[in-house]
Protein backbone atom coordinates (compact mmCIF):
# COMPACT_ATOMS: atom_id res chain seq x y z
CA UNK A 1 0.00 0.00 0.00
CA UNK A 2 2.51 2.58 -1.16
CA UNK A 3 1.84 6.27 -0.63
CA UNK A 4 -0.09 7.51 -3.63
CA UNK A 5 -2.39 10.29 -4.69
CA UNK A 6 -6.03 9.26 -4.91
CA UNK A 7 -7.81 11.15 -7.71
CA UNK A 8 -10.49 13.58 -6.59
CA UNK A 9 -13.75 13.81 -8.53
CA UNK A 10 -14.59 17.50 -8.87
CA UNK A 11 -17.12 17.37 -11.68
CA UNK A 12 -20.50 15.76 -11.11
CA UNK A 13 -22.88 16.36 -13.99
CA UNK A 14 -26.56 16.79 -13.10
CA UNK A 15 -28.74 15.03 -15.66
CA UNK A 16 -32.39 14.11 -16.13
CA UNK A 17 -31.73 11.11 -18.36
CA UNK A 18 -28.49 9.12 -18.00
CA UNK A 19 -26.18 8.64 -20.99
CA UNK A 20 -25.72 5.20 -22.53
CA UNK A 21 -23.84 2.75 -20.32
CA UNK A 22 -21.74 0.49 -22.52
CA UNK A 23 -20.02 -2.78 -21.50
CA UNK A 24 -16.66 -1.97 -19.91
CA UNK A 25 -17.80 1.49 -18.82
CA UNK A 26 -18.59 2.81 -15.35
CA UNK A 27 -21.21 5.30 -14.23
CA UNK A 28 -20.84 6.70 -10.72
CA UNK A 29 -23.71 8.74 -9.24
CA UNK A 30 -23.67 11.01 -6.21
CA UNK A 31 -26.82 11.41 -4.09
CA UNK A 32 -26.98 14.11 -1.39
CA UNK A 33 -28.69 12.54 1.62
CA UNK A 34 -28.49 15.38 4.15
CA UNK A 35 -30.66 18.48 4.49
CA UNK A 36 -29.86 19.56 0.93
CA UNK A 37 -31.37 16.40 -0.52
CA UNK A 38 -34.82 15.97 -1.99
CA UNK A 39 -38.18 16.48 -0.26
CA UNK A 40 -38.82 13.56 2.06
CA UNK A 41 -42.58 13.54 1.47
CA UNK A 42 -42.19 12.95 -2.25
CA UNK A 43 -39.30 10.52 -1.90
CA UNK A 44 -40.97 8.33 0.71
CA UNK A 45 -43.74 7.47 -1.76
CA UNK A 46 -41.16 5.90 -4.10
CA UNK A 47 -40.08 3.26 -1.58
CA UNK A 48 -41.33 -0.30 -1.39
CA UNK A 49 -43.21 -1.48 1.67
CA UNK A 50 -40.10 -3.28 2.89
CA UNK A 51 -37.97 -0.15 2.50
CA UNK A 52 -40.61 2.01 4.20
CA UNK A 53 -40.80 -0.37 7.14
CA UNK A 54 -37.02 -0.39 7.49
CA UNK A 55 -36.89 3.40 7.36
CA UNK A 56 -39.64 3.63 9.95
CA UNK A 57 -37.64 1.52 12.41
CA UNK A 58 -34.70 3.94 12.38
CA UNK A 59 -34.89 5.88 15.64
CA UNK A 60 -32.80 8.93 14.75
CA UNK A 61 -34.37 11.43 12.35
CA UNK A 62 -31.17 12.08 10.39
CA UNK A 63 -30.57 8.35 9.89
CA UNK A 64 -34.12 7.95 8.60
CA UNK A 65 -33.79 10.94 6.26
CA UNK A 66 -30.49 9.67 4.85
CA UNK A 67 -31.96 6.21 4.25
CA UNK A 68 -35.03 7.56 2.44
CA UNK A 69 -33.01 9.91 0.24
CA UNK A 70 -30.45 7.23 -0.63
CA UNK A 71 -32.92 4.47 -1.50
CA UNK A 72 -35.42 6.70 -3.28
CA UNK A 73 -32.47 8.24 -5.13
CA UNK A 74 -31.30 4.80 -6.20
CA UNK A 75 -34.75 4.09 -7.61
CA UNK A 76 -34.80 7.39 -9.50
CA UNK A 77 -31.37 6.64 -10.99
CA UNK A 78 -32.29 3.11 -12.06
CA UNK A 79 -35.54 4.31 -13.62
CA UNK A 80 -33.55 6.31 -16.15
CA UNK A 81 -31.73 3.18 -17.34
CA UNK A 82 -34.71 0.85 -17.21
CA UNK A 83 -37.46 3.12 -18.53
CA UNK A 84 -39.66 2.20 -15.54
CA UNK A 85 -41.27 4.31 -12.83
CA UNK A 86 -39.05 4.43 -9.72
CA UNK A 87 -41.71 2.98 -7.46
CA UNK A 88 -42.30 0.04 -9.83
CA UNK A 89 -38.72 -1.24 -9.78
CA UNK A 90 -38.42 -4.58 -7.99
CA UNK A 91 -35.43 -5.95 -6.11
CA UNK A 92 -34.36 -9.35 -4.86
CA UNK A 93 -31.86 -9.81 -2.04
CA UNK A 94 -28.99 -12.20 -1.42
CA UNK A 95 -28.17 -13.87 1.88
CA UNK A 96 -25.83 -11.04 2.89
CA UNK A 97 -28.39 -8.42 1.86
CA UNK A 98 -27.07 -7.37 -1.54
CA UNK A 99 -29.89 -6.04 -3.70
CA UNK A 100 -30.28 -6.97 -7.36
CA UNK A 101 -32.84 -6.08 -9.96
CA UNK A 102 -35.69 -8.54 -10.14
CA UNK A 103 -36.72 -9.74 -13.60
CA UNK A 104 -35.14 -8.84 -16.95
CA UNK A 105 -32.69 -5.96 -16.62
CA UNK A 106 -30.50 -6.03 -19.75
CA UNK A 107 -27.45 -6.96 -17.69
CA UNK A 108 -27.54 -3.79 -15.59
CA UNK A 109 -25.54 -4.19 -12.38
CA UNK A 110 -25.46 -1.68 -9.53
CA UNK A 111 -24.33 -1.15 -5.97
CA UNK A 112 -25.19 1.50 -3.38
CA UNK A 113 -23.05 2.85 -0.54
CA UNK A 114 -23.81 5.48 2.07
CA UNK A 115 -21.62 7.40 4.51
CA UNK A 116 -22.64 10.51 6.39
CA UNK A 117 -24.61 12.84 4.12
CA UNK A 118 -23.28 11.18 0.95
CA UNK A 119 -24.46 8.20 -1.05
CA UNK A 120 -22.87 6.77 -4.20
CA UNK A 121 -24.28 4.39 -6.78
CA UNK A 122 -21.93 2.53 -9.15
CA UNK A 123 -23.36 0.96 -12.31
CA UNK A 124 -21.85 -1.42 -14.85
CA UNK A 125 -23.18 -3.53 -17.71
CA UNK A 126 -22.92 -7.30 -17.57
CA UNK A 127 -20.48 -7.66 -14.64
CA UNK A 128 -21.09 -7.49 -10.86
CA UNK A 129 -19.82 -4.32 -9.23
CA UNK A 130 -19.16 -3.18 -5.68
CA UNK A 131 -18.67 0.29 -4.22
CA UNK A 132 -17.88 1.53 -0.74
CA UNK A 133 -17.47 5.08 0.54
CA UNK A 134 -16.26 6.05 3.99
CA UNK A 135 -15.94 9.38 5.74
CA UNK A 136 -12.36 9.49 7.02
CA UNK A 137 -12.31 9.78 10.80
CA UNK A 138 -11.29 8.15 14.04
CA UNK A 139 -11.97 4.40 14.05
CA UNK A 140 -10.32 3.55 17.35
CA UNK A 141 -7.43 1.11 17.20
CA UNK A 142 -7.10 0.80 13.42
CA UNK A 143 -3.93 -1.27 13.74
CA UNK A 144 -5.80 -3.94 15.70
CA UNK A 145 -8.63 -3.88 13.15
CA UNK A 146 -6.12 -4.10 10.30
CA UNK A 147 -4.39 -7.10 11.82
CA UNK A 148 -7.74 -8.85 12.12
CA UNK A 149 -9.18 -7.96 8.72
CA UNK A 150 -6.31 -7.37 6.27
CA UNK A 151 -3.27 -9.26 5.07
CA UNK A 152 -0.18 -9.21 7.30
CA UNK A 153 1.59 -7.02 4.74
CA UNK A 154 -1.23 -4.46 4.67
CA UNK A 155 -1.47 -4.43 8.47
CA UNK A 156 2.30 -3.91 8.82
CA UNK A 157 2.28 -0.94 6.45
CA UNK A 158 -0.64 0.63 8.28
CA UNK A 159 1.10 0.15 11.63
CA UNK A 160 4.36 1.67 10.32
CA UNK A 161 2.77 4.93 9.16
CA UNK A 162 2.41 8.11 11.20
CA UNK A 163 -1.02 8.87 12.69
CA UNK A 164 -2.48 10.85 9.77
CA UNK A 165 -1.15 8.56 7.06
CA UNK A 166 -2.15 5.50 9.10
CA UNK A 167 -5.78 6.60 9.05
CA UNK A 168 -5.61 7.27 5.31
CA UNK A 169 -4.04 3.88 4.55
CA UNK A 170 -6.59 2.15 6.74
CA UNK A 171 -9.52 3.71 4.86
CA UNK A 172 -7.97 2.82 1.50
CA UNK A 173 -7.73 -0.82 2.56
CA UNK A 174 -11.13 -0.85 4.28
CA UNK A 175 -13.07 0.60 1.35
CA UNK A 176 -11.40 -1.88 -1.01
CA UNK A 177 -12.39 -4.77 1.25
CA UNK A 178 -15.97 -3.57 1.66
CA UNK A 179 -16.38 -2.95 -2.07
CA UNK A 180 -15.03 -6.42 -2.81
CA UNK A 181 -17.50 -8.22 -0.56
CA UNK A 182 -20.37 -6.00 -1.68
CA UNK A 183 -19.59 -6.89 -5.29
CA UNK A 184 -20.22 -10.60 -4.86
CA UNK A 185 -22.76 -10.27 -2.05
CA UNK A 186 -21.15 -12.92 0.17
CA UNK A 187 -20.27 -10.63 3.07
CA UNK A 188 -17.02 -10.34 4.99
CA UNK A 189 -17.08 -13.90 6.28
CA UNK A 190 -17.66 -15.41 2.84
CA UNK A 191 -14.97 -13.62 0.87
CA UNK A 192 -12.29 -15.52 -1.03
CA UNK A 193 -9.14 -13.38 -0.72
CA UNK A 194 -6.93 -15.32 -3.13
CA UNK A 195 -9.60 -15.42 -5.84
CA UNK A 196 -10.38 -11.73 -5.42
CA UNK A 197 -6.76 -10.67 -5.73
CA UNK A 198 -6.34 -12.61 -8.96
CA UNK A 199 -9.34 -11.38 -10.95
CA UNK A 200 -10.61 -8.09 -9.56
CA UNK A 201 -9.75 -4.50 -10.41
CA UNK A 202 -9.85 -1.97 -7.57
CA UNK A 203 -9.80 1.79 -8.03
CA UNK A 204 -10.09 4.55 -5.43
CA UNK A 205 -11.32 8.12 -5.64
CA UNK A 206 -12.16 11.07 -3.42
CA UNK A 207 -15.85 11.80 -4.16
CA UNK A 208 -16.02 14.73 -1.71
CA UNK A 209 -13.73 16.38 0.80
CA UNK A 210 -13.10 14.08 3.74
CA UNK A 211 -14.26 10.88 1.99
CA UNK A 212 -12.52 7.95 0.30
CA UNK A 213 -14.36 5.56 -2.02
CA UNK A 214 -13.42 2.32 -3.74
CA UNK A 215 -14.99 0.58 -6.72
CA UNK A 216 -14.34 -3.11 -7.44
CA UNK A 217 -15.15 -4.95 -10.66
CA UNK A 218 -13.62 -7.53 -12.97
CA UNK A 219 -12.55 -4.70 -15.23
CA UNK A 220 -12.58 -0.98 -14.59
CA UNK A 221 -11.60 2.02 -16.72
CA UNK A 222 -9.29 4.64 -15.17
CA UNK A 223 -11.05 7.06 -12.82
CA UNK A 224 -10.67 9.89 -15.33
CA UNK A 225 -12.79 7.87 -17.79
CA UNK A 226 -15.66 7.32 -15.36
CA UNK A 227 -18.95 9.06 -16.12
CA UNK A 228 -19.75 10.96 -12.90
CA UNK A 229 -23.32 12.13 -12.47
CA UNK A 230 -25.32 13.81 -9.73
CA UNK A 231 -28.89 13.45 -8.59
CA UNK A 232 -30.44 16.66 -7.33
CA UNK A 233 -28.74 19.99 -6.74
CA UNK A 234 -25.64 20.31 -4.57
Amino acid sequence: MALRIIPRIDHWHPVVHPPTLSPGGLHLWKIPTGGRGGSLGQLWSLLSRQESERAGKLKLDHHRERYVRAHAGLRMILSGYLGAAPEMIGFCYGEAGKSRLAGPCSGLEFNLTTSGDLALVALARGVPIGVDCEQVGDRGDVVAIARRMFSSEQASRIAAADEEERLRRFHIAWTALEAEVKRDGRGLLGRDESAARSVLSVRHCVPASGFIAAVVCERLPPVEDWVTLSLGVD
